[in-house]
């Protein structure tokens, strides 16, 4: 089998037809722009801001595929690109929406109804990552709990929050429930901080979308999350793995000044896992991180620097690492990873 560890949704008006009773008035519209340098671009309206809605749309997959409006052919491309199993990401909430938790519930709860009409229809093969509506923790554990009884097989997290590190108490409660209920937390490139999204906002995505990413991991490992939450998972999601001698030889110093020791097996003991990319140098990463927390996606429906349709069979194509270290890239590590 190979799992695809990152693929997407593009969402569309259908995502949001899901808001009944209180939350129908929060929900999106879509105006287009008629003038300036963006004219013809279409934009969500979501509590009373603008957000981009056609930025990151890959033209190389089909449009309903891409859009979930034929679930069927969304399949019959993974037959095409040799997948078994593909886990699917959001779009539109790789950055913050909204500083009202009425509305992040209402947007998060339509959301993850949607993906889970998604999942019956998709014969098992199309997994997801639930949107938490983290605003309000009682409510993302209740999302949370909805997930799971409906085919997500793990839990999105914005790599920068408003005010908080993902090592805060705050998400403890969190980390608790996904510890219960079987799930990892998974840190996807995005940023959850509007302050963050505004400092970067002409930046291509590097700062904004990736180095969130790469310092939580280093947070939560410095801070002693994943031991605090030993059965744990957390996931690292389309922002290389390239990173991960330096963040490990910097992590060890940290240590090292205070007594303590990094271990070298540290990321398969605290269940940590990262996706890397085809282009990345595999051979040299696989002697920092081992061969069992290591997994790759596609990122399906977008069109960045992370995205490579056929990503799954070019690794086993490259013949860069072993036969032994491919299968687990493919299939044995992200089961691990998301309970498969």
């Amino acid at each position: 089998m190979t799992i695809d560890a990152d693929a997407h949704v593009i969402e569309t008006e259908r995502t949001w037809d899901y808001m009944e009773g209180r939350d129908s008035k929060f929900q999106p519209l879509t105006v287009t722009a008629t003038s300036g340098p963006d004219s013809g671009k279409r934009f969500w309206v979501i509590d009373g801001k603008i957000v981009p809605r056609d930025g990151n749309i890959g033209k190389d997959v089909p449009e309903a595929s891409r859009e979930m409006l034929d679930i069927e052919s969304r399949l019959r491309h993974m037959d095409k690109l040799e997948v078994e199993v593909q886990v699917l990401y959001p779009s539109i909430f790789l950055r913050p929406l909204t500083a009202r938790p009425e509305v992040e519930l209402a947007l998060c709860r339509s959301y993850n109804r949607w993906l889970s009409d998604i999942w019956r229809k998709g014969e098992g093969r199309l997994r997801w990552a639930a949107v938490l509506p983290l605003l309000c923790i009682d409510h993302a554990l209740a999302e949370a709990r909805f997930a799971k009884q409906n085919g997500a097989c793990a839990l999105y997290v914005r790599g920068v929050m408003e005010d908080r590190l993902l090592s805060d108490a705050y998400f403890y409660p969190l980390y608790e429930e996904a510890t219960q209920l079987d799930l990892p937390v998974c840190i996807h490139a995005s940023t959850g901080s509007f302050a963050w999204n505004e400092i970067f906002e002409q930046e291509i995505g590097f700062a904004k979308f990736k180095l969130p990413v790469v310092s939580t991991f280093h947070t939560l490992v410095y801070d002693g999350v994943p031991e605090r939450f030993p059965m744990l998972r957390f996931g690292f999601i389309e922002v290389s793995a390239q990173w991960i001698p330096y963040v490990i030889h910097d992590l060890a110093r940290r240590f090292e000044r205070k007594g303590k020791r990094l271990a070298s097996d540290f990321m398969r003991a605290e269940r940590l896992y990262v996706a890397c990319q085809t282009d990345d140098d595999l051979a040299s990463i696989l002697r920092y991180s081992g061969e069992d927390n290591i997994v790759i996606g596609s990122d399906y429906g977008h069109a960045d620097t992370a995205t490579e349709i056929d990503a799954l069979r070019r690794l086993r194509l490259k013949g860069e690492i072993g036969e032994q270290a491919i299968h687990k890239i493919l299939d044995e590590n992200p089961r691990r990873l998301y309970g498969l």
